[in-house]
């Protein structure tokens, strides 16, 4: 945030500004202001008429439970009011364009109204807090204002039960063409669920899955009773084989050849037959004849007895090559026939209770595979229950919308109503020339400021003693005000102005005063080395560089020193005009040797001597930078007790740069109003870049008004105090002597 001290400024510079510049800034203010005024005198009356609109939400379709999203006054964005959308509408241009039409709305030139110009006269607005809608129309004829009025709220209405009527219209056939295809979506949804069920044989997935957890949990149970058992027939099987010493295949064939009398006949016969040769070997020898036969009915009864095996273990699909069956197999008593039995009994009860357990696993393995595929089942058939679900739904919110709109479609209802109709107003609006001659004072004080702003981008002067100081940078060592260039004031308090050299013509005016302030501060300057010789210059012309050097000379000889004031400016010498003397020998005529220096000086006052500028040479500044000019100056330094040259201006000519180094240094006069910026920034780089002694800046002919510190006022109420009691004193001593003289 800017601070206090700074909008001070700002609002002082404002200030400044319209100071400098008020008559230009208050003859537009005023030419605006008169040119409203007289502009009111031609207005005619205008009139306002004005009529209300409450809008509402239908309760119809909320009361019937139809249409309830047709044409409701819900915004698209939440934090939008829907009555500003409404505003919009009344103000569209179809809705001006047919009230045109309707009530034949013309213009001055008697054409057609545009609905542009009638938006302009329109004025909608939303009563605060509430759902009313105000329309007001602006015009010269009061009766065509309520007309236009009354007409708009008619057909925005109107256009609204339209609006609403067609959106129903426009959905009711959208919907009916669309029931067709939401009627066949269903019925496709429908097959395709029967053909999933009888493809994959589904009745009920939820009772069948419960089934089939049962069925396993008591093929579970049968499975774990079947492997018992099975143990128990494998240990049993084990123990009789043990013990009969033949595998299951030689058990059940020796069962059932001991069962065959065929078999047993010929094996009968084999014993017999083998018994003999037993006895005969004993008794005849080997190679008898009854060896010899008995040998060869051992071998055919052997031979028949295989066949008889063969054909026997054939016809049981055993397989006599598989199953070596000797004849001591066969001679089995009757205990063993009774464990042969066991085994082969055991045998088909382990191979039954296998056969059974791998049923079982079978079994359960198809219920597991069966279990494993329901939940995929039940997804695909939730699917498609759902698509049959969602057409139904589709198919039965069209229906019911269907029914809907053809309710909505009837209604004449609107979600607003006239709650208070424009009539013909009576009086004219009294506002309209207030506003004109406010926008008169708005403008005036524009324009005002836009000439002032331009006039000073134009005027690129330096205007006040804060800018010469920011520019020059030099110590300022007196503060001159501006005075009038007149001989004597007619007015003996007049002390605070004079003519040119008011030191002699006005000793205590506040101007007098100054110049003394001047030459005490240049006799403090410098208090180790005081100062005898000085440049007094300026960087322009007619900144009053000579009338100051004339005053300060004349400031330091009243105080008794003896001053030597030489006129340095040979083109435009100007100190002869200043002090009324002659000018026909001066500073030019002595640097060239034509007159002696004792007839050029001459005595303008007691203690001052002034050198004139002579007869201007052909080429014053070889004269000015010579020998002989810095020997005079050092002769005078010596002779007087204090010597100002009036040089000429730093930007017309080198003068001044040349005499600066033969003295003490230069004191620059700027003068605000006459010096710009441009020169100034000029004067100040070429006194740095030539190193010139610049002993201070005297400020000439402030203007006390551009001023915005009060320094001035105060020196001349100071100043004018004083003077009012030396008038009493001079008149108070008149008098006395008035009486003396009397008497």
């Amino acid at each position: 945030m800017e601070s206090r001290s700074s909008i001070d400024i700002d609002i002082s510079q404002y200030l400044l500004l319209l100071k400098r510049r008020w008559l230009p800034a208050v003859a537009i203010f005023l030419f605006t202001v008169i040119s409203a005024a007289w502009s009111t005198l031609f207005l005619k009356p205008s009139y306002e008429a004005e009529g209300k609109l409450l809008f509402k939400i239908d309760r119809t379709p909320f009361l019937t439970g139809l249409g309830e999203e047709i044409e409701q006054l819900r915004p698209l964005v939440d934090a939008q009011n829907p009555l500003s959308t409404e505003v919009e509408v009344i103000y569209s241009h179809p809705l001006l364009q047919q009230i045109i039409d309707q009530l034949n709305l013309t213009d001055n030139e008697g054409l057609p109204l545009e609905p542009e110009a009638l938006k302009r006269r329109l004025t909608i607005k939303i009563v605060g807090g509430t759902d009313v809608v105000r329309l007001s129309y602006k015009g010269k004829n009061s009766e065509k204002g309520a007309a236009v009025i009354n007409q708009l709220m008619r057909l925005y209405i109107e256009n609204q039960i339209l609006s609403k009527k067609s959106e129903a219209a426009k959905a009711r056939e959208f919907i009916t063409n669309q029931l067709p295809q939401s009627e066949a979506n269903v019925r496709q949804a429908e097959a395709a669920l029967r053909q999933f069920k009888e493809r994959n044989q589904v009745v009920s997935l939820t009772e069948e899955s419960r089934s089939l957890v049962a069925v396993m949990a008591d093929l579970d149970s049968q499975i774990t009773t079947v492997q018992a058992q099975l143990e128990e027939a494998n240990a049993q099987a084990a123990g009789l084989r043990n013990q009969v010493g033949l595998n299951p295949q030689q058990a059940i064939a020796i069962s059932a050849l001991s069962q065959s009398t065929s078999v047993q006949g010929v094996l009968q016969e084999l014993q017999e037959v083998e018994r003999q040769l037993a006895v005969g070997k004993n008794r005849y020898g080997k190679n008898h004849p009854v060896m010899i036969r008995l040998t060869k009915q051992q071998r055919s009864l052997r031979g028949h007895l295989q066949q008889q095996i063969n054909q026997i273990l054939g016809s049981q699909s055993l397989a006599a090559t598989q199953i070596q069956i000797t004849q001591g197999l066969l001679e089995v008593d009757q205990l063993k026939q009774k464990l042969i039995s066991d085994f082969i009994e055991s045998e088909v009860k382990r191979r039954s209770l296998a056969e059974g357990l791998a049923t079982l696993a079978k079994a359960r393995i198809a219920y597991e595979q069966r279990v494993n595929v329901l939940p995929r089942l039940e997804q695909t058939q939730q699917q498609l229950e759902q698509r049959i679900q969602a057409a139904r739904l589709t198919y039965e919110t069209l229906l019911k919308n269907l029914n809907e709109l053809k309710v909505a479609e009837n209604q004449d209802t609107a979600n607003a109503r006239i709650i208070e109709p424009a009539i013909v107003p009576k009086k004219p609006l009294g506002d309209k020339k207030i506003k004109v001659l406010a926008l008169g004072v708005m403008l005036g004080v524009t324009l005002a400021t836009t000439a002032v702003l331009l006039l000073e981008m134009r005027d690129r002067s330096i205007k006040t003693l804060k800018e010469v100081k920011q520019l020059l940078r030099y110590p300022v060592l007196g503060v001159i005000p501006v005075f009038k260039h007149k001989k004597l004031s007619r007015r003996r308090d007049d002390l605070f102005f004079g003519g040119e050299l008011p030191v002699t013509e006005q000793p205590h005016s506040m101007v007098s005063e100054v110049y003394r302030m001047i030459q005490a501060n240049l006799k403090f300057l410098r208090s180790d080395h005081p100062l005898k010789v000085i440049v007094v210059t300026s960087s322009v012309s007619k900144e009053g560089k000579s009338t100051v050097s004339a005053n300060l000379a004349a400031a330091m000889a009243q105080l008794g020193r003896r001053v030597l004031l030489i006129d340095s400016d040979m083109r435009h010498p100007c100190q002869h005009y200043i002090w009324q003397v002659m000018n026909v020998a001066g500073l030019s005529q002595v640097l060239i040797g034509e007159v002696p220096l004792e007839l050029a000086i001459c005595q303008a006052m007691e203690n001052l001597d002034i050198l004139t500028a002579g007869v201007m040479p052909p080429n014053p500044l070889a004269l000015l930078d010579s020998k002989q000019m810095a020997s005079l100056i050092q002769e005078f330094s010596t002779q007087y007790d204090f010597v100002i040259i009036d040089a000429p201006p730093l930007l017309l000519t080198a003068d001044a740069l040349c005499l600066s180094p033969m003295t003490d240094g230069m004191l620059l006069v700027a003068r605000p109003g006459v010096l710009d910026f441009a020169n100034a920034n000029v004067a100040k780089q070429m006194l740095d870049s030539s190193g010139q002694t610049v002993l201070g800046l005297v400020a000439n002919a402030v203007i006390q008004k551009d001023e915005s510190i009060g320094y001035f006022y105060q020196s001349q109420e100071y100043f004018h105090n004083g003077s009012v009691r030396r008038l009493a004193q001079r008149q108070a001593q008149t008098k006395k002597t008035s009486n003396v003289s009397r008497r």
